[in-house]
């Protein structure tokens, strides 16, 4: 029996066995995401934080696994990301069809980009519905609205606090080690471990998913490559492509480029804006995310917010959209 030796930056060596797993993680969909960034295009903002949407993929497959989900939720996990477009969200920000408050353009068009791949094929080999498998609703552990815990959402935000360096891989385990699962609820075992994940998740919020930089990426990233496409230098196609493929196909026509120049400056200072309500050029708003998630106390399972009603309202205002009106110094 074939097995696969995978090198977790978060959860360690995993060794992948079942063999649905291993055709899926060798397709060109899975494969692809090695070349797209998780964040979008992070590194002139926080240096070293570039991790893939392949690594997460896995890492959601692998939470899956260790707390006992299905098969078939294990593979709707590993295969959730594979429609995200270079520079993952800010497709949401180029594109008409996206949403810069909701970032839904990857979930819009998930099954159709689906159907083009090999996916649909491997899954039918081994005996599952394409389409079970493609509908997230089937699969409360994977996927759930926000501020619930899901797989997804619990590894990106554990990948991302270790990556961006705002714990040690003991805090990640102590937080792992007090999660259970209940009735298809993620569900801490003690209070404090609970509060204390969400108020890191916080954080990884406000610094990093909703925080200013972050708007700035969104628009200058989206600006360049909404300059490329108008000019040609890319096709749609190319959007699905990898980060890397794409920055080389339009940095060969900066020699010739005034503007492409002025705009790749842009994207990449890092700190050259100020936000200005009354002077502005660009008015971008961030998805927020905040989690109230569930803890089991005297047997029963209540929300962090019904401990801690000032949490309550830190969940009411976080959910809610960041709004930013940046002008840029060039």
């Amino acid at each position: 029996m074939a097995i696969l030796k995978y090198n977790d930056r978060v959860y360690g060596q995993i060794k992948i066995e079942e063999p649905i797993i291993i055709e899926l993680i060798k397709t060109r969909a899975l494969q692809r995401l090695k070349g797209v960034d998780q964040a979008g295009y992070f590194e002139p903002y926080f240096p070293g934080s570039r991790h893939s949407r392949f690594e997460h993929s896995l890492g959601d497959w692998w939470l899956l696994k260790k707390f006992g989900a299905s098969l078939e939720e294990q593979i709707a996990g590993l295969i959730h990301d594979v429609s995200h477009s270079v520079f993952s969200h800010c497709i949401d920000y180029i594109l008409d069809e996206g949403s810069e408050q909701n970032h839904t353009y990857q979930d819009n068009i998930f099954k159709q980009y689906i159907s083009q791949t090999e996916i649909p094929i491997i899954l039918k080999k081994y005996g599952f519905s394409p389409e079970y498998i493609i509908d997230e609703s089937n699969f409360p552990l994977q996927e759930k609205e926000l501020p619930d815990l899901c797989a997804d959402r619990l590894d990106y935000s554990l990948r991302g606090l270790i990556i961006y360096k705002e714990v040690t891989m003991e805090d990640v385990k102590k937080i792992l080690n007090n999660l259970i699962i209940i009735d298809n609820h993620w569900v801490f075992n003690n209070k404090k471990t609970a509060e204390q994940y969400a108020w890191l998740f916080l954080i990884l919020n406000r610094k990093y998913y909703s925080g200013i930089q972050t708007a700035v990426m969104f628009r200058t990233t989206a600006d360049y490559l909404k300059y490329a496409l108008t000019k040609k230098y890319i096709s749609y196609p190319d959007l699905y492509t990898t980060d890397d493929y794409v920055l080389d196909k339009i940095n060969k026509h900066l020699s010739q480029d005034k503007e492409l120049v002025r705009l790749w400056q842009r994207m990449n200072k890092g700190n050259s804006y100020k936000n200005d309500k009354n002077n502005y050029e660009a008015h971008v708003f961030c998805k927020s995310r905040v989690v109230d998630p569930f803890i089991k106390q005297n047997h029963k399972i209540i929300r962090l917010s019904e401990i801690k009603p000032k949490w309550r309202e830190i969940v009411k205002q976080e959910i809610k959209p960041k709004e930013y009106f940046l002008k840029f110094i060039d």
